[in-house]
């Protein structure tokens, strides 16, 4: 009975209410955020991640221009139905280098966050040029221009190292090399060895069907053919079950 009366006291009193529940909030707060001073970071760090080489950064770029993620998110939740759909869910790490990230809240279309490898080139080109082609139920625009334009990428050593101003581990070889890297990822015959000592894992080959130029549509087909390629996830798997 007592307790009860100071509850409904205290409710009566808006003065009262006021400080306990500013109280209330500054713990909660100090609880939630004081740890966090003492982390030198809140995203565990994950083998494969690196940043991304500048064909997939210019494909990337043709991704948020076009406004593919406003009907495809890249990021698969934690719950059985999307696992079993999509694969392991997303990990934080996977993010750590996206400005903005692409995480989406609406899925028009399926997410993308491990479609890299899932699809050849060739399905990509066909998908891009008429969707309905290879899925006949998509809503999906049709993106034929991509496969006639010439990617106009600009310096890519500005983006680089401007990316690398706000965290992005880029070297300065890696900056220096970007638009010859750019060029070597996107030419069968070029020789992709430090392209790839770079960027560990990183594909390079003609994306589009047409070795005689690099268009928008090698930049995109780079970005997609990446996305949830470089974590080993039998690894993290097993890191998971040993803790």
């Amino acid at each position: 009975m007592a307790i009860g009366l100071d509850h409904k006291k205290l409710e009566r009193n808006v003065s009262l209410l006021g400080v306990c529940a500013l109280l209330a909030v500054l713990v909660g707060g100090i609880v939630e955020i004081a740890p966090l001073f003492w982390l030198d970071s809140t995203i565990e760090k994950v083998d494969g991640v690196r940043p991304y080489t500048p064909l997939e950064l210019a494909g990337r770029k043709i991704y948020q221009r076009e406004g593919c993620y406003v009907c495809h998110s890249q990021m698969i939740r934690p719950f059985r139905d999307e696992v079993e759909r999509y694969g392991h869910y997303s990990l934080a790490a996977e993010s750590m280098y996206d400005r903005p990230f692409q995480w989406g809240s609406k899925r028009t279309g399926p997410d993308l966050a491990r479609v890299g490898g899932r699809y050849s080139d060739e399905w990509h080109r066909d998908h891009m040029r008429d969707p309905r082609a290879v899925v006949p139920e998509s809503v999906m625009p049709a993106y034929p221009f991509l496969a006639e334009k010439e990617l106009n990428a600009g310096d890519m050593t500005k983006d680089l190292g401007t990316l690398a101003a706000l965290g992005v581990p880029y070297s300065k070889a890696a900056i220096d090399a970007a638009n010859d890297d750019l060029k070597a990822q996107a030419d069968p015959n070029a020789d992709a060895t430090e392209l790839v000592k770079r960027y560990p894992k990183a594909q390079a080959r003609d994306y589009d069907g047409d070795p005689a130029k690099v268009t928008e549509l090698d930049a995109l087909v780079a970005y997609l053919q990446m996305l949830g390629t470089l974590v080993d996830f039998k690894a993290v798997e097993a890191q998971e079950q040993a803790k």
